[in-house]
């Protein structure tokens, strides 16, 4: 991920093409929030910095929220992410391809001709905290802007040439990041034909790439992604009808990119049979059996008779090639075979959802 002008420029150091690399290796690390922190440490530790901050855009308000940062008051902080981005001289930032410096801020780079360090918030935001030259680049993805980094130091015409393009090859890095959608499909695994949606308290996020999740559209559905981020499981697999299809549904917690986005849930999706020729009837007794519910309690729920579950137990271990209803229950819940409701889902979720690793144990 570095960028070509980096390589071109002059004057690069070891040092920096060490730091430049290791920020690409961090958009690997399933834990982003640890990634931002380091990549900023990585930075420091190439260019002169005496503070530091990575913002990223939410995806559901569009405002500017801090992922990681060292150095900045909150004051300071709080300035940059509401207050900055809504002056020309972010709109710069936004149109250069180059991160532009005080160093190197020229008279028609914004608001007809003012330079940043003759204009307002220089003066009353910037060179109070103590700093007197700055870098800032803008954050992308697939042509978005996601986010926005920024770098100050103490000392006057720090950052030149040399630094702008450092800055320039880990924007890429940085802009995966920031990015809520950038690695998701990656980093829990999603089949290439799933559709997929992260799914917040406030709203859906699309994720590049991929169609929205059609189960999303059932209220009953919606209820159960509910329980599950009420609920202390990572993942939960099961599936789900919409109209006559069936898909194969899997939740997981989202741990990935900005503050918002790290409380979502990825709902993904791929069209689906039911499987070893299961009914969907013969689906939801296998579930509430799994639950550890007697005959009669099924009966009760699904409003059938005790003779009409019997039945439909007989005839799903037939097709499972089960001996007994716990081996069809370990089968379900290690497979996911489940039509759960939102009062399952205490029941089902797995406690670690890269190994399979099931929260509760089948009774």
């Amino acid at each position: 991920m570095l960028d070509r002008g980096f390589r071109e420029a002059r004057m690069v150091t070891h040092q920096q093409l060490a730091a430049a690399t290791r920020i690409g290796m961090l958009t690997r690390e399933r834990d982003t929030a640890s990634a931002c922190a380091q990549a900023l440490r990585e930075l420091a530790e190439a260019l002169p910095v005496d503070a530091a901050a990575l913002l990223a855009i939410d995806p559901i308000t569009g405002s500017h929220v801090q992922l990681a940062g060292i150095g900045y008051t909150a004051v300071t902080s709080e300035a940059l992410a509401a207050e900055f981005v809504s002056t020309p001289w972010y709109a710069n930032v936004v149109r250069q391809p180059l991160p532009p410096s005080i160093t190197e801020d020229v008279e028609d780079t914004a608001d007809g001709g003012q330079r940043f360090r003759d204009g307002w918030f220089y003066a009353e935001r910037v060179r109070p905290a103590g700093f007197r030259d700055a870098l800032t680049g803008a954050l992308r993805q697939h042509g978005r802007l996601v986010g926005l980094i920024t770098l100050s130091v103490q000392g006057p015409d720090r950052y030149g040439s040399e630094a702008r393009h450092l800055l320039a090859s880990v924007l890429p890095a940085l802009g995966a990041l920031a990015d809520p959608t950038a690695r998701t499909g990656d980093l829990y695994d999603l089949p290439a034909d799933a559709d997929a949606s992260l799914v917040t308290s406030e709203g859906t996020i699309s994720l590049p790439g991929r169609g929205r999740a059609l189960v999303l559209e059932d209220d009953e559905f919606t209820s159960l992604v509910a329980a599950f981020m009420g609920s202390k499981g990572l993942r939960l697999r099961f599936l789900w009808p919409v109209g006559r299809r069936w898909y194969r549904v899997v939740l997981h917690r989202c741990t990935t990119g900005a503050p918002r986005a790290r409380q979502a849930v990825l709902v993904s999706e791929t069209p689906t049979e039911l499987p070893y020729g299961l009914s969907p009837r013969e689906l939801e007794v296998l579930t509430r059996a799994a639950r550890g519910r007697t005959n009669q309690a099924i009966a009760q729920a699904l409003f059938l008779s005790p003779r009409t579950v019997h039945s439909h137990i007989e005839h799903l271990l037939r097709k499972t090639g089960c001996a007994s209803r716990a081996e069809a229950t370990a089968l379900c819940v290690r497979d996911g075979v489940l039509r759960p409701t939102s009062d399952d889902v205490e029941h089902f979720v797995e406690a670690d959802a890269f190994t399979g690793r099931a929260a509760r144990s089948p009774r």
